[in-house]
């Protein structure tokens, strides 16, 4: 398997009209055109939705690139090609019918009885496909670790001679913990394991981190969050760099052969939504700063957890692991601004004083944050991780991760900044009356 090409080049930079641009194209403009050149036949300047399962061949094995949908799609392929593009640094893309089927895959591709390190603080649904689901029927072992805190010792010393993958989300859901990829990057490769370093790009999406430009071999994303943004697809996918050619054939075989693969009308509104992804996380970006801000002048928020804010232990980690993109748009921005901190995504925990009463009344007294799990779409959501996102974790598990009962996960949208933060301040009102 070949390398995705970006518009006929793997390169990086784009032809119009045969013309070579002079320059790499931007991550917006590959947005808008990887993946979606004008068809040659009708001219149309959006793909068309293939639904066809099968593809008439001229002869046996003579076809042209297709033969059956589990197999390739034009729409998938496109959408593949736009993520290999977005992800910088990468040049292989795989899309998956679900983020878990995902998870799933890059976990079944490791064998029987491997053994991977996690952050420990990673999402639920990952946690208990690694502890129930890989643990019962492949015999994978878990060791979860405090990737952000922990010394090179110490992480160090729970690599085995069957380490096969490390699993990093950073931020991490929900307590928005900022992991060095560098660093973990640099303590496998020391080691005789040499395990693969895997980084759960979600929460930034490709806009606000690139992975792979920081040493990473696998990039995962749940598509149904950020890259397609409007909370009506559900999708995962991986995305790797050229050198892993082999792997990348590997996964490949394997989305085949279990079949988590998308269907062709997902692939088009999933591509569809990363076309204005750029515009997006910029508002998102801008918006949470604001919320973040808010909460944190609240007499009524115990703490804010915004990697973005100027105050944040780790803010110089969280501007060091921008994109090169990003980092320009945040250069711009703290020059304009002049508050200090900065846009570094969407989301935002914060711990609401008192319990999971008030942490209850202010979840249902939102008018524009939607109690609902999920996040990433245009529309603001709220949630309490460990009775909702997080439940599946047990409770003492919870307890020392920092996932308390009055801890409140913010997905911020790109609805108009000042109606936002009048809502929050509404509702901590709200809440706190009530306890009176």
């Amino acid at each position: 398997m070949s390398p995705v090409a970006v518009n006929g080049k793997t390169n990086g930079l784009h032809a119009s009209n045969g013309v070579a641009k002079s320059h790499p194209d931007g991550f917006g403009t590959r947005a808008i055109h990887v993946g979606s050149e004008p068809n040659p036949e009708t001219g149309a300047v959006i793909p068309a939705i293939s639904l066809s399962t099968t593809y008439k061949q001229d002869g046996v094995g003579n076809h042209k690139g297709f033969e059956y949908s589990r197999s390739g799609n034009p729409n998938r392929n496109a959408l593949e090609a736009t993520l290999a593009s977005l992800e910088s640094g990468g040049a292989y893309g795989l899309a998956f019918a679900s983020g878990s089927s995902t998870t799933a895959t890059v976990l079944q591709s490791l064998g029987p009885d491997a053994h991977i390190i996690s952050v420990n603080d990673v999402y639920g649904g990952t946690f208990r496909y690694m502890s129930r689901v890989a643990a019962e029927n492949q015999g994978l072992q878990t060791t979860f670790v405090d990737l952000e805190s922990a010394d090179d010792e110490t992480i160090l010393a729970t690599f085995r001679s069957n380490t096969k993958l490390i699993w990093i989300e950073s931020p991490t859901n929900p307590t928005l913990r900022l992991i060095d990829i560098p660093r973990i990057v640099s303590l496998a490769r020391s080691t005789p394991a040499s395990p693969l370093v895997l980084v759960d790009n979600t929460f930034l999406s490709p806009y606000y981190s690139s992975p792979l430009l920081q040493g990473a071999d696998i990039v995962v994303h749940s598509l149904t969050k950020y890259v397609n943004g409007h909370s009506d697809v559900v999708m995962g996918a991986l995305i790797l760099p050229a050198h892993h050619a082999a792997l990348a054939e590997k996964l490949r075989f394997l989305q085949n052969a279990i079949g988590a693969v998308p269907s062709a009308y997902d692939c088009w509104l999933a591509q569809r939504g990363a076309k204005t992804l750029h515009l997006r996380m910029k508002a998102h970006g801008t918006n949470a700063l604001a919320v973040a801000r808010a909460l944190q002048r609240s007499p009524h928020v115990e703490e804010v957890i915004y990697p973005g804010l100027a105050t944040h232990p780790r803010n110089d980690l969280a501007y060091r692991s921008l994109s090169p993109h990003a980092r320009k748009f945040v250069d711009q921005y703290v020059a304009q601004d002049g508050e200090g901190g900065f846009p570094y995504g969407g989301m935002i925990s914060f711990r609401i004083r008192g319990g999971a009463e008030e942490a209850d009344r202010f979840l249902t007294a939102t008018r524009l944050f939607t109690l609902a799990e999920s996040l990433g779409g245009v529309e603001s959501l709220a949630e309490l991780p460990a009775q909702m996102t997080h439940g599946s974790i047990p409770p003492a598990e919870r307890a020392l991760l920092g996932i308390g009962d009055n801890l409140i996960r913010l997905s911020v949208g790109v609805e108009e900044a000042e109606d936002l933060v009048a809502d929050v301040d509404q509702a901590l009102e709200a809440a706190v009356k009530a306890s009176d």
